[in-house]
């Protein structure tokens, strides 16, 4: 009976690199659908816990803002019983298409640190003995990023969307009645977008690993990237300028972070080549 080979990375044809790559992400889909049944059973919890927290007023970020005000003495919007607006669903299979999609989301962002796995899987092969080593962390510092950012964008950017969104009125004329595909798309851009922003430490990391990128060039380039964050954050929140700031804010932080991160990189970088050129001498 033949045994069946088991190919290097090096001896691997596309066609090769391109199976393998089709049972990574069949992997990971699964992972994400297996998720998201279990979110699909856990209905309540998903929608009236989590999804529609942000819409009462007893949510936390509206009691910490609520509380502060009180403490100066002044009058805010946080400290109203109910938020003025009402969410429907006009479409015949409007819940239950949301209810699908939510799960789906929910899978992707609870399974984010299963299909980093199955990612790392894939590129690992190719890296030197070296480099996997040094990248050992990868997993846990990305996931830990993604979920800091995605808790950063719900109890943050999508509370102060959705309590701006919901209260603002060209007229009293016009009541806020919003539908439940759009309300859903406040929350999950909130969160998705923040996650994916509080992982540029480590897109930061591979860049400078590559050459692409280097503390000069981002100390360079800093008003740029200034103006690029506060239009990423313009696009995320609403159209306030607190509600900018706040997310501006840790991505600055991120940012100063990154630079610090391409130092590292580069230092480590350095002490290799000052290693291996000395054994180059000593040989010599």
């Amino acid at each position: 009976m033949a045994k069946t080979e088991i190919k290097s990375p090096n001896e691997m044809s596309f066609l090769d690199h391109l199976e393998e790559l089709r049972w990574h992400l069949i992997r990971s889909t699964f992972a994400i659908v297996l998720i998201g049944i279990v979110a699909f059973v856990m209905r309540g919890f998903i929608f009236d816990t989590v999804i529609f927290g942000p819409s009462k007023m007893d949510f936390p970020t509206y009691r910490f803002f609520c509380d502060i005000a009180t403490f100066f003495g002044i009058e805010s919007a946080f400290c109203a019983e109910k938020l003025p607006f009402t969410i429907q669903s006009r479409l015949m299979s409007g819940q239950f298409s949301a209810h699908i999609w939510t799960s789906i989301w929910a899978g992707f962002i609870v399974g984010f640190p299963y299909v980093l796995y199955e990612v790392w899987k894939f590129i690992s092969p190719g890296l030197y003995e070296k480099e996997r080593k040094n990248s050992r962390g990868f997993i846990l510092v990305a996931s830990f990023l993604f979920f800091l950012g995605v808790l950063f964008g719900y109890y943050v950017v999508a509370p102060l969307s959705i309590n701006f969104l919901g209260t603002y009125q060209v007229s009293e004329m016009v009541l806020n009645e919003f539908d439940i595909g759009s309300y859903i798309a406040t929350v999950r851009s909130s969160v998705i977008a923040c996650g994916i922003l509080f992982e540029l430490p480590i897109l930061i990391y591979f860049l400078t690993k590559i050459g692409l990128v280097t503390p000069e060039i981002m100390k360079k380039y800093r008003k740029i990237a200034l103006v690029i964050v506060l239009i990423l954050s313009a696009v995320i929140t609403p159209p306030d300028v607190a509600s900018q700031i706040i997310v501006a804010v840790p991505v600055l932080i991120l940012y100063q972070v990154s630079i610090s991160i391409s130092k590292m990189v580069l230092k480590s970088e350095a002490k290799k080549e000052a290693k291996a050129k000395a054994k180059q001498n000593k040989k010599g």
